[in-house]
């Protein structure tokens, strides 16, 4: 709530908290890590230099995330040369969406705000933050379609994630239900993108399978579904972009993999 921060001290302490992730939001929206960093340092700038809005917002990261939003609008939007063949692709897809839509979008589906924290940020009601957030949905589904690869033991659910898959436009290349099947799979049928449990038949991990996948072919969006997120989210070692919790619902399917179609993060994994 407003007038949670007691002092300049406490308003840094969790500037620093929320840092990290307008990093990730501006770097998603330029297409570039140093251009990104720029725009954030600029935000923060803006913050230390009048702190008030920050102050009257709901909370420092939503207060912060706006003020971001406005040094952005201000720059008009600018979106420079990617650093690498997905974020490439990721910006000239991000480039036919509606104006805001991405933003909208990145800031509910990636960052985690509700749709009024999203309008809040936006400057913009909450309706109009959520059709923001369903239009961009609606022109991501139409404008882009890929190979898809499932690594999962479990018959009835690699099944079932086909038809989700299939239902949504994508070509399923195959279900691979061990590490060594993956990779076999892979090389045979590169992936634009790969569904993996994490814990697999054989006792091998889908983690290590990825890992092995990337190391070959390179960077490819993946999405990891398991029973167990919190063994990933540690902050001990390189987390996941794309983590569906198991049991998972088809909502969270399509949207992970529009998602990471757009946003992936293919930095590899240390099982």
């Amino acid at each position: 709530m407003a007038g949670h921060v007691a002092s300049g001290e406490d308003l840094s302490r969790a500037i620093a908290q929320d840092l990290p992730y307008l990093r990730r939001y501006a770097r998603a929206l330029t297409g570039n890590q140093a251009s990104g960093d720029a725009y954030a340092i600029a935000a923060i700038e803006a913050v230390l230099a009048d702190p008030s809005p920050v102050l009257r917002a709901v909370s420092v990261k939503v207060g912060l995330f706006a003020c971001f939003h406005e040094v952005w609008q201000k720059a008009d939007s600018p979106v420079t040369a990617a650093e690498d063949r997905l974020a490439v692709a990721a910006q000239q897809h991000m480039a036919r969406l509606t104006p805001n839509s991405r933003e909208a979008l990145l800031l509910q589906t990636i960052e985690g705000f509700s749709p009024a924290e999203v309008a809040a940020i936006l400057g913009v009601d909450t309706a109009s933050a959520t059709s923001l957030v369903e239009r961009a949905f609606a022109e991501m589904a139409s404008s882009i379609l890929g190979k898809v690869m499932v690594i999962e033991d479990e018959a009835i659910i690699a099944m079932d994630i086909t038809a989700i898959v299939e239902a949504m436009g994508h070509a399923v290349t195959g279900v691979a239900r061990t590490r060594s099947e993956a990779v076999a799979l892979a090389a045979q049928k590169v992936p634009d993108l790969i569904l993996a449990d994490i814990q697999l038949a054989d006792n091998s991990s889908g983690i290590d399978a990825v890992n092995d996948i990337l190391a070959g072919l390179g960077p490819i969006p993946v999405i990891f579904i398991t029973a167990f997120p919190e063994r990933l989210l540690t902050g001990e070692r390189p987390e996941p972009t794309f983590l569906i919790n198991k049991p998972y619902t088809e909502e969270q399917v399509r949207s992970a993999v529009s998602q990471a179609m757009f946003f992936s993060s293919t930095e590899t994994l240390n099982g």
